[in-house]
């Protein structure tokens, strides 16, 4: 029964994979979940039907093999095809399950509502042509295989229905950026200054438009990375950092400490994400500024009147069908874009199965909408002598 168990097991498996695999050679399969069965269920199915197999044909006493007797030659040819065909098919699994775990589709698609968020913001980000695992885990086996144990853990709590919302990785998780962003970005390109226009509409019926424009001296801000910087947080997202260490120059150690700083907590070392914490799963920060960027692209008419409040109006409240209703005057083809628009918007940003919506994940990348620079340049974290960690904001930029 073992045998023709796993004759049958083994050769449905055997048969499904390989059209399988060359059905994705020439591109006919886009489904992450048809990858899941193709690359990871039919070879596990394949395995276990050949140990199925060999344990039906587990011998009581090992016969002996005389390749001088033809029918043994044959017999044993032919367990050495079969073998060396299993071999094939094996690696060939083993390569392409592989390669598609690391695939943007299985991370960001196969746990759909998990991943919802960070797959919908990788495709509009700017390294939506960078795969999930080149970020999220650094070179070498022990990195690969830490990175697949973690997935295992995640897949478990998937399948429980006990992961958290919003999804905040711990600063563990994370690989160093050393591993993964300093292998495209180099801290000796960043120099000069960057000059970044912030447009801003306002709740009037002309939609008035105001610019400002910051200077920022982008070496002057990466020097942080020269330095070396540890600190304690005491929350996983590290918005609130009570303690900063400084190795200066010549050897010596200065600490920051704000008044309700304890001792003893876990130091990590500064590096590209403690800044740059969603260089790929961008959130709007506030319903306003997404529709500031958006008035400012052209997908948002400026040309209706009040567009700017009623736009922010209908995504707090969710209901883009308002904006119909306040403008049925006015030109359809304006209303079309403006409510695709602001469609648009609100699927990028609002997901409430995962309980997020703007605002959700702090941007620490300045001090605007979050506290970001400000978590430690505040005046309030003081060393011994009496130096601060500062809040001139000519440190980094000037503003026209």
């Amino acid at each position: 029964m073992l045998r023709i168990t796993g004759a049958v097991l083994t050769t449905v498996s055997a048969v499904l994979f390989l059209a399988g695999f060359f059905a994705d050679l020439v591109g006919l399969h886009t489904n992450p979940y048809l990858g899941v069965v193709l690359f990871l269920a039919l070879p596990a199915v394949f395995v276990l039907g050949l140990v199925l197999f060999a344990l039906g044909h587990w011998p009581a006493a090992w016969p002996r093999i005389d390749l001088a007797n033809p029918t043994h030659r044959t017999a044993t040819a032919l367990v050495l095809i079969l073998t060396a065909v299993n071999v094939v098919i094996i690696s060939m699994a083993s390569y392409r399950g592989v390669e598609y775990m690391d695939s943007v589709s299985f991370c960001g698609q196969v746990c759909h509502t998990p991943m919802q968020v960070e797959f919908i913001a990788h495709e509009r980000g700017s390294h939506s042509n960078v795969k999930c695992i080149d970020c999220h885990a650094g070179p070498g086996a022990r990195s690969f295989v830490a990175a697949k144990v973690a997935g295992t853990r995640r897949v478990l709590a998937v399948l429980r229905g006990n992961y958290e919302r919003p999804i905040v990785p711990e600063p563990s998780q994370l690989p160093a950026a050393a591993d993964t962003c300093q292998q495209c970005h180099s801290n000796a390109r960043f120099g000069g200054e960057r000059i970044t226009h912030v447009v801003e509409y306002a709740d009037n019926e002309k939609n008035t438009r105001t610019e400002t424009k910051v200077k920022i001296d982008l070496a002057k801000v990466h020097t942080h990375m020269d330095k070396q910087i540890e600190f304690a947080a005491t929350d996983k997202t590290r918005q609130t950092i009570p303690y900063v260490r400084v190795k200066n120059a010549d050897g010596s150690i200065r600490e920051y400490r704000t008044k309700d700083a304890t001792p003893g907590a876990a130091l990590r070392r500064l590096d590209c994400a403690d800044c740059h914490n969603r260089p790929s799963h961008g959130i709007a920060p506030t319903a306003d500024r997404a529709v500031n960027q958006a008035i400012a692209a052209g997908a948002i008419p400026v040309s209706l009147p009040f567009i700017h409040r009623e736009a922010v109006k209908a995504l707090k409240a969710g209901k883009s069908a308002a904006l119909r209703d306040f403008y049925r005057s006015a030109p359809q083809a304006d209303v079309d874009r403006a409510v695709a628009a602001v469609n648009d918007i609100y699927r990028r940003n609002v997901f409430p199965a995962m309980n997020v919506t703007f605002g959700s994940y702090p941007n620490n990348i300045g001090h605007i909408d979050s506290a970001g620079c400000f978590r430690c340049h505040d005046d309030d974290h003081q060393s011994k002598d009496g130096r601060k960690i500062g809040q001139d904001c000519e440190t980094c930029h000037t503003i026209e």
